[in-house]
């Protein structure tokens, strides 16, 4: 039960977009862990499914067999890359949720001075976290979903182009 009161005191610490910005999170690391189990688990049987297709073939010359050859090789692709564009996207998102923290953290901090008409630093205290926690969880999570974009980017592209030569043309 600490943790919990730990994290509900964090959020509020943060304002109402590190709510937001906790959500983001969540949905990145949810896809970038179902990108590692389909990896893991369900690639090969994609890749052999397609290449048992291919060998099922007996024209591999043909104009024909070369468009059946790309568009088995595309399947392979957007099983690969689904998801990807998503996972990039959050990682793109999260900065950005930072930064509208930290102007909605800044717009307290002025709103204190306004009522005020002073610069009362134990005022203006928690305007002050309102715009800092936001910006460093936003950074913090876009980092760390940055290098699995990109590592699941790199496998993606590796393993569609490892697919490409079991499908061999013959000449």
């Amino acid at each position: 039960m600490e943790v919990f009161e730990s994290i509900e005191q964090f959020l509020e610490k943060g304002g109402p977009v590190l709510f937001g910005i906790m959500v983001t999170t969540f949905i990145l690391w949810a896809l970038i862990v179902e990108r590692f189990i389909y990896f893991n688990l369900f690639h090969k049987e994609v890749v052999e499914k397609v290449r048992k297709k291919w060998e099922q073939r007996s024209d591999r010359k043909s104009w024909e067999a070369r468009r059946v050859r790309d568009q088995l090789i595309s399947d392979v692709r957007l099983n690969t890359t689904f998801g990807l564009g998503m996972i990039a996207t959050m990682v793109a998102l999260c900065p950005m949720l930072g930064l509208l923290g930290t102007v909605t953290g800044m717009v307290e901090v002025f709103d204190v001075m306004a009522i005020t008409g002073s610069s009362n630093p134990r005022a203006m205290a928690g305007g002050v976290s309102k715009a800092t926690i936001p910006t460093m969880s936003g950074m913090v999570a876009a980092l760390s979903g940055l290098y699995f974009s990109v590592r699941l980017q790199r496998h993606a592209h590796k393993e569609v182009l490892a697919a490409a030569d079991h499908l061999e043309l013959e000449h």
